[in-house]
């Protein structure tokens, strides 16, 4: 496994206090991660400052010997964007990577992400409830209900023409400019489990425009387009379309 995991697959926490060892320094768990390639402790040590750099991390000849708690929230998840780009991964996954942070600190790391995927040609997986996030971040949106994919899409198309219900509510859900705009969408009801696998569609029991055959069947998938694809019955029905 370890041949994959940092290699071939890296991957930020929601929580980087939660991940880091607060026994070690920042420093040596990053240069630890660079020797499992077989570098010598030296080299790695530098190497984890480069990266430290390359991160943006303030003063990073210092920071490689802090503890983690001595660390802002923004520096600790920049530790972590470091110890993952460690081992040059060609997938990158963030979970909800800038939970926690003012919006001047997401920016930033939000940029790191973009000149990452950029110079090192790494594909990134962002998870995240942040719509705002995703309309800055991402080139394609799956959106997920319960464990399962209900719609696939560019970003445009998803943003633009939302065809599944639940993404229709959950657009109608965003803020708006001003108040005058009324109240924000709420979608009645609550999550199923994800153990509970029954047939039909996940979204029935909170579905405005569910019908018993929704409960009893699983939607097939239907395009829209080359790239935009959803889950749902309601394929020909007005509703859906404006």
């Amino acid at each position: 496994m370890e041949q994959i995991r940092g290699r071939e697959i890296g991957m930020i926490f929601q929580n980087p206090l939660d991940s880091l060892n607060p026994v070690y320094t920042t420093g040596r768990q990053v240069s630890e991660a660079i020797m499992l390639d077989r570098v010598d402790k030296r080299e790695a040590w530098e190497k984890a400052i480069r990266l430290f750099q390359n991160v943006k991390m303030p003063d990073a000849r210092e920071r490689v010997n802090s503890y983690p708690h001595e660390l802002s929230g923004g520096m600790r998840q920049r530790v972590m964007i470091a110890m993952m780009l460690s081992r040059n991964p060609r997938l990158l996954i963030a979970d909800e990577p800038t939970t926690a942070l003012d919006v001047t600190i997401e920016a930033q790391i939000l940029e790191i992400l973009r000149e990452l995927k950029e110079k090192r040609n790494t594909s990134i997986m962002l998870i995240t409830h942040n719509f705002g996030l995703v309309a800055e971040a991402a080139d394609r949106i799956a959106v997920m209900y319960a464990g399962e994919v209900i719609e696939t899409g560019d970003v445009y198309e998803i943003f633009e023409q939302p065809m599944h219900p639940y993404t229709r509510l959950l657009m109608q859900a965003l803020p708006r400019k001003t108040k005058k705009e009324g109240r924000l969408q709420t979608i009645e009801g609550s999550v199923p489990r994800i153990l509970d696998k029954k047939p039909g569609c996940r979204f029935a029991n909170r579905c405005p425009y569910a019908t018993k055959r929704c409960r009893c069947e699983t939607p097939a998938r239907i395009k829209v387009s080359e790239t935009h694809a959803y889950c749902c019955f309601l394929a020909d029905r007005q509703e859906v379309q404006t």
